[in-house]
């Protein structure tokens, strides 16, 4: 079956779009257009003319190209900080297990699994994280709120911070490609954002 025919439980697929280097002669900076949609139930097209869009939404928002560069290069800063945290964590939880030789290749089968879960698994921020991650998230609420004149700063993280979380919000910046984000927590902000 087609992907786009079918959507799971919460998604939101995001698209950019550029227009032509020729921009008018009133506007001050480049922008780009961010496109959206969201289902708050799972979709499955069947038949295009007997389709409800009740639990379907879409819009679009015109963002400057310049703040989206540099808020994509601040969150993959934010993303490598959340990796370095998570190899301290892990190299202290390694370093306090004692495996003896015939575990170890057992552990090595298991790796992959592990570090799967590690993606998903809520990370403790420490002091300079988390106001970092506050810091990017503000400039994220900024950009995609209706009015963002009124959006204050935030002053606790909206989400849970996994490395997945963290990565799906870079790769929603990314201009080249689309993305699809299905985190729960993160799900729920973003859209809260978009009302």
């Amino acid at each position: 079956e087609s992907r786009a025919a079918n959507a799971s439980n919460k998604e939101i697929n995001i698209q950019w779009y550029i227009p032509s280097l020729a921009k008018p002669s009133n506007d001050t900076e480049t922008k780009v257009l961010l496109l959206y949609a969201y289902n708050t139930k799972p979709v499955k097209i069947s038949n295009i003319k007997s389709f409800n869009l009740v639990s379907t939404f879409s819009g679009h928002l015109w963002i400057p190209l310049a703040r989206i560069i540099s808020l994509r290069d601040k969150l993959s800063d934010l993303k490598h900080q959340v990796e370095m945290l998570m190899q301290s964590s892990k190299s202290l939880s390694s370093a306090s297990e004692c495996t003896n030789f015939l575990e170890q290749s057992e552990t090595l089968k298991i790796i992959p699994s592990k570090e799967t879960k590690m993606n998903v698994t809520k990370v403790h921020l420490d002091e300079k994280t988390e106001e970092m991650v506050k810091t990017h998230l503000s400039e994220v609420k900024e950009l995609l709120s209706a009015v963002p004149a009124l959006s204050l700063p935030l002053t606790e993280i909206p989400f849970d911070v996994t490395l997945q979380s963290i990565a799906s919000l870079e790769d929603m910046f990314d201009l080249a490609n689309g993305s699809t984000i299905t985190e729960e927590s993160l799900f729920n902000w973003l859209i809260s954002l978009f009302h």
